[in-house]
């Protein structure tokens, strides 16, 4: 499993874990990915794909939703999703994702070294939700998220569980979130050793900027722990050095995202995640890491979102979404 190990080694990185369900962090919308990858408390009718990062955000007003998406990441890898929006009376939702991740053509080897062929590791993910409005401006959510992982002749099934909140204020434009995701654990093991799921504690807020068409949103995730120490290499010349100050470990608990939309058929989306940032903290790294952009328009009934990343000088990111809603089919 060591040439497994070095595959994943971004994958791990990113999310600065040791577990082997850090994937779940990877989100599936265009939309969030460009926001830094983490946001919790936009609130976007027509982007069901952001309910994969917080249940509260589905409602009745996305009933017969419908996106799919695909994301070229880093080392190779493919991901691809969809995902449905249903509604549940007047004051709740439903739906179902489903998430595949693969990861590419991988090296076998034996303990001396010895190449004897290639195997495709991945990780599927089928996830089913429900909201339900609480009370003014309030609405709450749950899901359940049943993962399964091939790597080899080794594979895992586990469940897992995402609660969340949300408050919303339309006439002021302003959002508040929290959420507690991945609470569960294995229900098979690889080869009987055991994993433990990345649970986290987020809490986000968005705000429309007056009158204006942008929108700033402010992410704390990784709530479990403040201490977030990272390795900087500087310029390759001289040993790395230890940071674990406590503006990093702030930053490195923050996302900020800031969105542009002046109409409701167009956005732009700028991101900064200072944690993707230090996690490629290599002398290699460029000045683009930790920054995404993305954007979208909506054309008739379709919409389509875009959102590009380069966290390492040689790890460009793309996603793809594309939504629509059946109520304009039928």
């Amino acid at each position: 499993m060591a040439a497994l190990a070095c595959r994943f080694a971004p994958l791990m990185a990113q999310t600065g874990g040791s577990s082997a369900y850090n994937y779940l962090d990877i989100s599936g919308s265009a939309k969030i990915y460009g926001l830094g990858g983490v946001n919790i408390s936009l609130v976007d009718p027509d982007d069901v794909m952001a309910t994969d990062q917080n249940p509260a955000l589905a409602g009745p007003e996305m009933s017969r939703g419908i996106g799919i998406g695909y994301m070229r990441y880093v080392g190779g890898s493919n991901f691809a999703n969809a995902k449905y929006i249903g509604a549940a009376g007047q004051n709740g939702a439903w739906g179902v994702g489903l998430h595949y991740y693969g990861y590419g053509s991988v090296k076998e080897a034996l303990p001396d070294g010895t190449i004897v062929g290639t195997f495709s590791p991945s990780d599927v993910a089928f996830s089913g939700i429900y909201s339900h409005n609480l009370g003014r401006n309030w609405r709450g959510g749950f899901a359940i998220k049943f993962l399964y992982s091939s790597y080899h002749s080794y594979s895992a099934l586990a469940i897992a569980t995402d609660l969340g909140v949300n408050w919303f204020d339309e006439e002021h434009d302003s959002s508040l979130s929290f959420t507690v995701s991945n609470l569960g654990g294995q229900v098979k093991k690889f080869n009987d050793r055991s994993e433990k799921l990345p649970i986290d504690v987020r809490i986000g807020w968005s705000k429309g900027l007056g009158s204006s068409p942008l929108n700033l949103s402010i992410t704390a995730w990784n709530l479990t722990k403040w201490h977030l120490p990272y390795w900087d290499h500087g310029d390759g010349t001289s040993d790395p050095v230890k940071k674990d100050g406590f503006a990093s470990n702030l930053f490195r608990h923050l996302v900020f995202g800031l969105e542009w939309k002046p109409t409701d058929k167009f956005y732009v989306d700028l991101g900064y995640n200072y944690k993707t940032h230090t996690d490629m903290a290599t002398y290699q790294r460029n000045f683009l890491s930790g920054f995404s952009i993305g954007a979208g328009v909506r054309v008739k009934a379709f919409g389509v979102g875009v959102a590009f990343a380069q966290p390492h000088r040689s790890a460009a990111t793309f996603m793809l979404n594309l939504t629509t809603n059946l109520y304009d089919f039928f």
